[in-house]
């Protein structure tokens, strides 16, 4: 559904976006992740229109967005982290006006205003002056413009920002319900956004993409933690096991208690080698207290992917 196709933006002798490619297709949450100055920002403003690149493509549904920007920008949602708003004007005004940016009138803008309103529960507050709103429902007004036309890409930066506990919830399945008949990219220094709604991660890194790659293939680390009664004298049972990469002691329990990391094969079926493991302790009259797979954080993938991209100048899979 969205195309984007070697993306280069500089300012002056700062590259900024550097030939960055990736494709989202209908109904995937995709998160958009990287340090200030890693060229979020820039990529979110190029698909929205409002900077041109020096050289690449954005495509939505087939149209190119250079050659037809208003067609492109007809089916697109934009919240910016710092949404232009008019503080003098009521909820309801400022919904009316930004629907009628976006070309909807009659029937169809009375029904979008009424649905954006409806999905943000912004009822209560409809002629109140957006001056006078806390920064949690200014978030929500900025997410129901942005939703007004049905748009099919949604573009939202920081959307729970400022949003309570239960505010939080609301907007998560807001977005999940959006993301049925639409493309998302959530940008989003809060991995438990990421972690709770994308099915995808891109991170950047100095204005190049060095992840695109599944969430939860991303997390698996390829590892299990044994805890056993095996010694390491013996353990070689296990280390030759096919789709066993390496095997380690990580720490003695007690005199007949050890702790392993245990490192399998990137294309090996980790449940299969783990009940051949427990199998093959059972065979040498040993105990298995627990064996669990590794997964690494979000935040600890990403910490790991900016480190190696600051140093090898960019990744295309860390995992």
């Amino acid at each position: 559904m969205l195309e984007v196709c070697q993306l280069k933006r500089c300012y002056g002798d700062f590259v900024a976006v550097d030939d960055v490619s990736f494709s989202i297709g209908k109904g995937e949450i995709v998160g958009l992740l990287g340090h200030n100055g890693a060229g979020k920002t820039t990529i979110m403003k190029m698909l929205s229109g409002f900077l041109e690149p020096d050289n690449g493509r954005v495509t939505l549904d087939g149209i190119d967005l250079a050659e037809k920007p208003k067609a492109v920008q007809s089916m697109l949602g934009y919240l910016p982290e710092s949404l232009p708003v008019y503080p003098e004007m009521t909820v309801a005004d400022y919904l009316d006006y930004a629907a009628d940016l976006k070309g909807l009138s009659g029937d169809t803008k009375r029904q979008e205003i009424q649905r954006a309103i409806q999905a943000t529960k912004l009822t209560e507050k409809l002629l109140a002056p957006i001056a006078t709103l806390s920064r949690g429902y200014k978030q929500r007004v900025g997410v129901a413009q942005s939703i007004l036309g049905r748009p099919k890409l949604l573009i939202l930066d920081e959307p729970t920002n400022g949003l309570d506990p239960e505010q939080t919830q609301q907007m998560r399945q807001l977005i999940r319900d959006i993301a049925k008949d639409a493309t998302v990219i959530l940008s989003t220094h809060i991995m438990q956004e990421v972690e709770a709604l994308c099915h995808r991660v891109l991170i950047l890194g100095a204005g190049k993409l060095s992840v695109d790659e599944n969430l939860d293939t991303l997390k698996n680390s390829h590892r299990c933690l044994l805890h056993s009664s095996i010694a390491p004298e013996n353990v070689s049972v296990l280390e030759s096991l096919n789709g066993v990469k390496n095997l380690q002691l990580i720490a003695q329990v007690s005199e007949n208690e050890f702790e392993y990391a245990i490192e399998f094969a990137p294309d090996a079926e980790q449940k299969t080698i783990q009940a051949q493991i427990v199998k093959r302790i059972v065979e040498q009259d040993k105990e298995v207290f627990a064996i669990t797979p590794e997964h690494r954080s979000l935040e600890a993938l990403f910490n790991q992917v900016s480190q190696q991209t600051a140093t090898k100048g960019g990744l295309k899979n860390a995992a």
